[in-house]
Formats: structure tokens, C-alpha cells, sequence
């Protein structure tokens, strides 16, 4: 992080990517590279805690941690701070994890049944017919309600 630091923030380098086809996962995937491309250091963990470049939505995985990131940075409310700006809260992918993967089923929300970035695009575009602008504020409740089931 402190040699990408020296050279652009993380939102702008974000911009670089989503901004193309205002595609969450291309801004993503734009982070990534330029990180692996800055750290010849390579190991499963450091693998595990940046993520995967993601080319493909069925079978990848969910990447929960920068959807979390993301709707931390760009949503504006009592739980995000909305500091990032260029990104539109109706392009934000919800940051699905087990909890809400189940609640999407109990609630009719999530057909999909493998636990992937496709099943999290899916349930975002439910939670759109509810609010097309902004579907992932719909996130810490259905979290919160499948932490208690």
C-alpha cells in the first residue's frame, strides 16, 4: 500500500477502471493488478488477503471483502463513511457472505444456490427492483438477520 501511495490513491486508480463501463468488479480488477504489479512478494496468504483478478462472474468468488470496501467508501449514511467520489451507489455490488447468501434464499431474493460472484450480481439485481439507485443499503439488515437464524 505505501508504494501504491506514492504513486495514485486507491480511488483514483478505481476510477481508472470502473469508470470504462462503470463496472465495480473493473475497478477491482484495476487495484489488483497495479498491487501485484508493485510487490514481487507472492504466497497464498498474500493472495488470499488481496483477492483474485476477476475476468469471469460464475464460479468466481465474491469478493465480499472490496464489495464491503467499496460500500464503505462510496455509500454516504450512519454506517459508511462515503468518502470516494466518481462512483455511483446504483453500480455497487452487494458484499454477499453466508449470511446473506442465506437470507437471499429464505427470502425469495437469490435463486442461485453456488456461492459466487454470479449469486451476488443476482441478489444485487433483486435488491435493485426495490431501489434502483442505491440496492446494497439493503446489506447490514439482511446480515444482521442472518447473523440471528
Amino acid at each position: 500500500l505505501s508504494k501504491l501511495k506514492k504513486e495514485v490513491s486507491l480511488n483514483e486508480l478505481f476510477l481508472q477502471g470502473y469508470q470504462q463501463n462503470f463496472d465495480v468488479i473493473e475497478g477491482v480488477n484495476t487495484i489488483l493488478t497495479k498491487m501485484y504489479s508493485l510487490n514481487e512478494y507472492k504466497s497464498r496468504g498474500y493472495s488470499f488477503l488481496l483477492g483474485k483478478v476477476t475476468r469471469k462472474r460464475k464460479g468466481a468468488g465474491v469478493l465480499k471483502r472490496w464489495n464491503m470496501y467499496l460500500r464503505w467508501m462510496v455509500r454516504h449514511d450512519e454506517i459508511d463513511m462515503g468518502v470516494w467520489n466518481g462512483v455511483d451507489t446504483k453500480d455497487l455490488l452487494l458484499p454477499l457472505d453466508t449470511h446473506t447468501f442465506s437470507m437471499g434464499h429464505k427470502l425469495g431474493l437469490l435463486k442461485r444456490k453456488t456461492y459466487d460472484l454470479e449469486a451476488a450480481c443476482e441478489m444485487t439485481a433483486k435488491l435493485s427492483s426495490f431501489d434502483k439507485l442505491d440496492p446494497i443499503k439493503y446489506d447490514f439488515a439482511l446480515y444482521r438477520l442472518g447473523q440471528e437464524s
